[in-house]
């Protein structure tokens, strides 16, 4: 089969709700692209690609061996975007990501000017291999970038490309000579995903596929055009008063010193989630959403991305941590405790 790039008309010529179906169709092409490679971890790539259509980053929390670089570089063939990675290192220095000036002497005149160098930063989607091994300063730089999407280094100010994605890796087990990253700097990521184990069967498949004949390359399916503009269908996807006001509740209840915060957040969240959250969660609820064929979100929608938005954001009490209580229990008790009405998801 050849390659073939999908591409949206414009708005003027084609409706939301058409360029939804298309993206529906596409999305079933993508996982089945990916799955070329990647065995397994579909929960990973929805999330990803969430994610990405709301203009997001994520962190990817997962033991090495998952092929979480494998994941990201597929991905960025898949939707036609530039990729590079960077291995974070405890010697790694701003402008080894950001870029440089360096001197330049004419041969002709003798005359010295400075000329940047772009650094790794300057991509579509850019991939921060245990970003947690590399000093402040570094993952401020970065996280700087992600924030403003540009660059300064000296004088001078550079637009990073659009789109633009910072898709980061963590190992949570070695954590020796580790800089963990401060509860702001988590809280510029959109998505803090888990990457755990494959099942029994996927284990065997992976062996059978890595031992046996080269997969066939992936299709480039998207463009950065499109997806640029699938973002912003994403922002034009409806919501409902409901949705919002279930999204805001979740959020504030994580808050322990809410009146009404729940007993259990009151005793194991020392800190809750701020309002960027409630802002991602219906944001990922939209681009979820038309993921799956729709054009409205919904709160079941906001339920399913409540564990990628809230988990890094919830920061447990000592003595939850003593108990061995994580923050994805707390969400899912919050969850449990604040059910919607059935009715409303008419």
């Amino acid at each position: 089969m050849s390659e073939r790039t999908v591409t949206l008309e414009p708005a003027a010529t084609k409706d939301d709700r058409e360029i939804v179906q298309q993206l529906n169709a596409v999305y079933h092409r993508m996982k089945e692209q990916v799955g070329k490679v990647i065995v397994g971890q579909v929960d990973v790539v929805e999330q990803m690609l969430i994610a990405i259509f709301c203009k997001g980053h994520a962190l990817l929390e997962g033991v090495p061996g998952l092929a979480k670089t494998l994941l990201v570089s597929t991905l960025s063939r898949v939707l036609d975007l530039s990729f590079k990675r960077i291995q974070f290192t405890p010697d790694l220095m701003p402008a080894d990501i950001t870029g440089t000036d360096i001197l330049e002497i004419d041969q002709a005149s003798g005359k010295r000017n400075f000329r940047f160098v772009h650094g790794p930063i300057f991509a579509n989607m850019l991939l921060a291999d245990e970003i947690n091994r590399t000093p402040p300063k570094t993952q401020a730089a970065l996280l700087e970038a992600m924030q403003e999407r540009q660059v300064t280094v000296g004088d001078h100010t550079y637009d990073l490309p659009e789109p633009f994605f910072v898709l980061a890796t963590q190992n949570p087990i070695e954590q020796e000579g580790t800089f963990p990253l401060p509860e702001a700097q988590l809280d510029r990521f959109m998505f803090n995903i888990l990457v755990g184990y494959p099942s029994e069967a996927e284990e065997q498949q992976i062996i059978k596929q890595v031992t046996g004949a080269p997969a066939a390359p992936v299709q480039k399916l998207l463009d950065g055009r499109t997806v640029q503009e699938l973002q912003d269908v994403v922002r034009r996807v409806p919501v409902g008063d409901h949705v919002v006001e279930y999204a805001a509740s979740l959020v504030r209840a994580t808050r322990p010193k809410e009146k009404d915060a729940p007993g259990f957040v009151k005793e194991m969240v020392s800190w809750g989630a701020g309002p960027r959250a409630g802002i991602s969660l219906i944001t990922a609820a939209k681009a979820r959403a038309i993921l799956q064929g729709r054009y409205h979100a919904t709160t079941g929608d906001v339920q399913h991305c409540a564990f990628p938005v809230l988990r890094h954001r919830i920061l447990t009490t000592f003595n939850a941590e003593a108990a061995g209580v994580k923050s994805d229990q707390i969400i899912r008790m919050l969850l449990e405790h604040f059910k919607p009405k059935a009715e409303l998801e008419v």
